[in-house]
């Protein structure tokens, strides 16, 4: 055999050796994302968070793989979502919107970093020691949210006639953010001398029963929490306010966006961005422990112009004036 072909022989045995005996690749961490809504729901959410993974050099596919779990709007089903990422052995548990999903999460993972989004006070809920030093395996993201809620309680009395009686929709299902919504709505009504009803929803046959009981008691407007339940459900919530002719303020833009009357919250999708971020400094060796939990204090006032003349309503100037986006 001449020289040359004895070594094409020797490449092409190199070749065929199976992929065991060769350089192994190093897998790529994982990532476990919990979530109580539905993909489709929370779609441009998590095109927010891959926007933060991005920012800090992280692509999923790339370098990055991540694992999805999605309650669809079923929180009893968080804590063994939660258990099923942690016998994955994922690198960092992610917990997108949903104070349930962070406390189930926290349950399990004593060990597995954890970055949650959540709505509600985490020190109060008992998610972390304190915002600057969270302490533990956890870390993450807090928006104004049930603070929110007595001045979307305040913007809506002063919209309607003093005599309106104001339902505050809630939900049970979320039950640390929504015993905290109660007390700020009763203690709202007693320094605005507000009529108010507080109602409750945790399915959308129960979103419906809502607006049956707002029309069959005669209450002249309605008060979304921003539970992120209500946020999935922002298509039926707006659908039915409209059906029913009933002035309803939201917590987020999305619900504006979509044919809502009003809304005055926090930026979703910032939040988002931001665990992004926080994620992809974990994976390059930070310690949860040692990044502070942020807050995303950024208000945003909308208005819909449209939906208003279709009510009969008119925003006084002073609130036009302040808000943040006018949609015509």
């Amino acid at each position: 055999m001449k020289r040359r072909d004895f070594i094409k022989s020797i490449c092409g045995t190199a070749a065929a050796w199976p992929l065991p005996i060769r350089a192994q690749q190093p897998a790529l961490p994982v990532i476990g994302f919990l979530s109580g809504a539905s993909f489709e729901t929370m779609r441009d959410y998590v095109n927010a968070f891959h926007r933060g993974l991005a920012d800090a050099g992280f692509v999923e596919g790339r370098n990055l793989a991540i694992e999805y779990r999605w309650a669809e709007d079923q929180n009893d089903r968080l804590p063994a979502l939660a258990a099923d990422l942690v016998r994955r052995e994922v690198a960092i548990i992610v917990v997108g919107a949903s104070t349930p999903g962070a406390l189930a999460a926290k349950a399990v993972a004593q060990t597995i970093p954890i970055v949650f989004f959540v709505g509600t006070d985490p020190v109060k809920v008992g998610l972390v020691a304190s915002l600057a030093q969270p302490g533990g395996n956890i870390t993450g993201i807090t928006v104004l949210n049930v603070e929110l809620i007595a001045k979307s309680l305040e913007l809506m009395h002063n919209l309607m006639p003093p005599a309106t009686t104001i339902a505050v929709l809630v939900n049970p299902a979320n039950i640390p953010q929504t015993a905290t919504e109660r007390a700020v709505v009763q203690d709202a009504a007693r320094v605005l001398d507000a009529r108010v009803v507080i109602l409750s929803a945790s399915s959308p046959s129960e979103i419906e029963s809502t607006f049956t009981t707002v029309v069959s008691e005669r209450l002249g407007a309605l008060v979304v929490s921003g539970e992120n339940f209500f946020l999935t459900q922002r298509n039926l919530l707006v659908k039915l306010a409209a059906n029913h002719a009933v002035p309803t303020i939201y917590p987020y833009r999305e619900f504006v966006l979509a044919g809502g009357l009003m809304s005055y919250g926090t930026h979703f999708s910032d939040a988002f961005h931001r665990i992004g971020v926080n994620t992809g400094r974990i994976l390059k060796g930070e310690k949860a422990a040692d990044l502070p939990v942020q807050q995303v204090t950024k208000i945003e006032l909308a208005l819909n112009l449209k939906t208003a003349k279709a009510l009969g309503l008119t925003f006084p100037l002073p609130l036009l004036g302040r808000a943040d986006e006018v949609i015509e």
